[in-house]
């Protein structure tokens, strides 16, 4: 009687872990996508040299991030099925699910942390070189990349520590931002993508939680289910003929 109070107990937690771990899923495909196919983002991807770290860093966190939502929903979609049909090959496979995604969301959480600078080095050094060359001589296309940058992170130019404007801030800034001593592009790229990597840190910590709360309830269910099983089967005996 007990055992079966705990497993209805458990169902519920089940599902209701696997509901938050679906949304994570969803959060963290759609949090990629954007990171991918943003205006920001595509446009410092599109103007880095090969040379530069960013791009490989931009491929390579859209893959993985995709990777591991669907691993994550997987792992919901498992969990679900199995506290409903009581099966322990569905639990098992659930429970599989959760350790993947854990295994690919605690290196995940340890390269934000340890890489961020070089993140945000990358970036910045794609926007200076831009910079440069427009400075150096009058390449039309790299003045309307220059201009789109600026555009897109609405800041002007880099600020000289004698707060005069150079002949760059006025070809390729907007006006309101030339006039009004717009924000320096290095300091708002610098703290656009802090932001975005503190959310991301913070959705990675919550992914960890939840498969590891995940896979502790995958883990008790199973058991369960075969303690339960036996105890239905003990003392059941058939008779055969001779």
């Amino acid at each position: 009687m007990e055992l079966r109070c705990g497993m209805r107990t458990t169902k519920c937690q089940l599902l209701v872990t696997s509901l938050c771990v679906m949304l994570l899923g969803l959060s963290i495909a759609v949090l990629s996508t954007v990171a991918h196919y943003g205006l920001r983002f595509t446009l410092i991807s599109n103007v880095s040299l090969d040379s530069n770290a960013y791009k490989v860093i931009h491929h390579t966190a859209f893959y993985f991030g995709i990777c591991l939502s669907m691993t994550l929903i997987l792992a919901a979609l498992l969990s679900s099925a199995a506290t409903v049909r009581e099966s322990q090959c569905l639990t098992a496979m659930g429970f599989f699910c959760f350790a993947l995604a854990f295994c690919g969301l605690i290196p995940a959480a340890c390269w934000r942390y340890t890489h961020s600078m070089e993140v945000e080095d990358s970036m910045m050094d794609v926007y200076d070189f831009v910079y440069e060359e427009v400075r150096r001589n009058t390449s039309s296309f790299r003045r309307q990349e220059l201009t789109a940058i600026h555009e897109a992170f609405l800041c002007c130019g880099k600020h000289s520590p004698f707060g005069d404007t150079t002949d760059v801030e006025n070809k390729t800034c907007p006006p309101d931002q030339v006039h009004n001593e717009g924000q320096d592009c290095l300091r708002e790229i610098q703290d656009f993508l802090k932001k975005h990597m503190n959310f991301v840190f913070s959705l990675l910590g919550i992914a960890i939680g939840f498969t590891v709360y995940g896979m502790f309830l995958t883990s008790f269910l199973w058991f369960s289910m075969h303690f339960s099983s036996s105890l239905y089967r003990k003392g059941k005996y058939t008779l055969r003929e001779r």
